[in-house]
């Protein structure tokens, strides 16, 4: 039979293509790797979970085997929720939709709030992934340049007067791919300008528990209410395998909305997953298992920033995160990106160039670097070899 796929299957972009290129490439062989975006897996509290996995099956067996609500498991939705009060975000749980990752929350928010042709904005660079999904919906996607302590904000400000957005999509703490933070001064600064309008700020916030110095900053749900939609995740504190993530939205109708779409595409989220993650957070101390998490991916992002102190050249500069899982590089003057994770990856180590995480701009020579899953003998083995890389690039 002659296969007659849809126009959004046959969609290919850019990332798309980029993605593919360099899963390719980490397949070739036994690379150092600061490519990915994969928590270490020592942070996994694998005995942890299986103890609570038995205690379920023990005591809600029946229950957790059984379909449930597409909203989500309750106790693990007024858990989150209490998480957010204490953090000075006043969120129920009412106000919490479970989803299979923070991935399905964006395809979530896309599929009930974007037409095709709609102006959404992002952040440039952005988050590979958000700008993937938002393709999907084929809006008109607008860009505001970060600087070191935020969004651009008198970008912000003429774009928001030029376009009506649908939406402004950020991850202000510990930004993918830059690292960077916003500043409490920028997030009110941005609340100011979105105030009122009919656009939504979406905080995506995968990393922010994962501080490791500097100051907390506030949520921008703080200043803004119901107009910020906050996404979270236990992906990069718990367990990525386990895909619990979740939208907050305290605006009744378009959560309806939303647990009405994310009942149509997949009934709800694992039941099991949600009692057996709920089970774990009332036997363990997570907050002190977080802690360990801070302590180790500290001491791994000071390692890589030592060792591109030791190994980089001068005219290299790169951020430096106060948490997260990223450090943003940009190469000399006139070292093409994408030929440098090439010729790097020949030469042994798997980095990713910046290209894939801009929505237009090309050829800014810039660099991701993941330093959580790396052993610190590795993150200097592989920082000599990117050198030698430039210098073998610069002849």
């Amino acid at each position: 039979m002659k296969l007659r796929l849809s126009k959004r299957a046959l969609q290919e972009d850019f990332q798309t293509s980029f993605v593919k290129m360099i899963l390719e490439v980490a397949a070739k062989g036994n690379l150092i790797s600061f490519a990915g975006g994969l928590p270490n897996p020592a942070s996994f509290p694998v005995d942890e979970i299986k103890a609570a996995a038995i205690k379920v099956l023990e005591t809600k067996g029946s229950y957790s085997l059984q379909y449930n609500s597409a909203q989500g498991y309750e106790p693990l939705r007024e858990f989150i929720a209490n998480r957010y009060r204490k953090q000075g975000v006043n969120v129920e749980a009412k106000d919490i939709l479970i989803t299979n990752g923070s991935q399905q929350a964006l395809d979530i928010i896309s599929s009930c709030l974007v037409d095709p042709s709609d102006t959404v904005l992002v952040e440039d660079p952005s988050y590979l992934a958000a700008l993937q999904s938002f393709h999907l919906y084929n809006p008109n996607i607008k860009t505001i340049d970060l600087n070191e302590d935020g969004a651009d904000i008198e970008q912000l400000r003429e774009s928001m007067n030029k376009y009506d957005h649908k939406f402004f999509y950020a991850v202000p703490n510990f930004q993918n791919p830059t690292g960077i933070t916003y500043t409490n001064a920028v997030r009110e600064k941005i609340a100011e300008i979105m105030k009122g309008k009919d656009t939504f700020f979406i905080e995506d916030n995968p990393y922010g528990e994962l501080r490791f110095k500097g100051e907390h900053q506030k949520s921008l749900y703080t200043y803004l209410g119901e107009q910020a939609i906050l996404l979270g995740t236990f992906s990069k504190t718990v367990s990525p395998g386990l895909r619990i993530g979740w939208i907050v939205c305290s605006i009744k109708d378009l959560m309806d909305k939303m647990t009405e779409y994310k009942q149509l595409i997949d009934m709800h989220t694992s039941t099991f997953v949600q009692v057996v993650i709920t089970q774990y957070f009332e036997d363990n101390d997570y907050d002190a298992h977080i802690k360990k998490i801070i302590d180790m991916y500290g001491k791994q992002c000071g390692y890589m920033l030592d060792a591109m102190d030791k190994h980089l050249p001068d005219d290299m500069h790169w951020t430096h995160p106060e948490g997260g899982m990223f450090v943003w590089a940009t190469l000399p003057k006139g070292i093409d990106a994408v030929e440098f994770y090439k010729n790097a990856a020949e030469a042994g180590v798997a980095v990713v160039p910046g290209e894939p995480f801009y929505e237009a701009k090309r050829g800014l020579g810039t660099l991701r670097l993941n330093y959580t899953n790396s052993k610190p003998e590795d993150i200097d083995k592989g920082m000599s070899i990117l050198a030698k890389v430039i210098k073998d690039m610069r002849k």
